[in-house]
């Protein structure tokens, strides 16, 4: 008979560990047969809102299908996309936060203040001119104006603006 003696051990009390953000997904699982217009989805990676949604009748084979056409939320571009009503696709989290613009430099960036009075110069004019032009309009008259910056999967978008005298 052997006796082995084990020693437990012990965290040294000066051990730091890196902490990062909440981890949060970008996307969480939606059954296909759950969606509807309106409702958001992921096709070939690209955050997609549903404009429309049919579902098929199960075939011989067993499974509905959903025929999903979507468009990109910040280029509007049309993607379809087919999934048997039981899986599971991929819904990108989308996020609205409002800044005010404080400043659009020559090189195209802005400057924005969240609620918090914390300045980001990381963020482009919008690429569409339906907003970009009546937006440099307004803050060149010297309008309060409020931009909607729509994020989602890693990449954030000027989308929209309110003005006020």
């Amino acid at each position: 008979l052997y006796f082995i003696e084990l020693n437990p051990t012990t965290m040294a009390d000066d051990e730091t560990f890196q902490t990062g953000d909440s981890g949060a997904s970008m996307t969480v699982p939606i059954q296909a047969g759950a969606l509807k217009k309106g409702s958001m989805v992921l096709i070939n990676n690209f955050p997609c809102k549903v404009v429309d949604i049919s579902i098929s009748k199960t075939g011989k084979h067993g499974h509905a299908k959903a025929s999903i056409t979507a468009l990109d939320i910040f280029t509007n571009k049309k993607y379809e996309d087919q999934a048997p009503t039981s899986h599971n696709l991929e819904q990108p989290v989308v996020k609205n936060t409002e800044y005010t613009l404080c400043d659009i430099m020559d090189d195209g960036m802005t400057s924005l203040m969240d609620e918090a009075g914390e300045i980001r110069e990381d963020l482009e004019m919008p690429k569409d001119e339906e907003v970009a032009g009546p937006l440099k309009e307004a803050f060149d008259n010297g309008k309060d104006c409020q931009v909607r910056v729509v994020s989602a999967m890693g990449k954030e978008v000027i989308m929209g603006f309110k003005s006020k005298d």
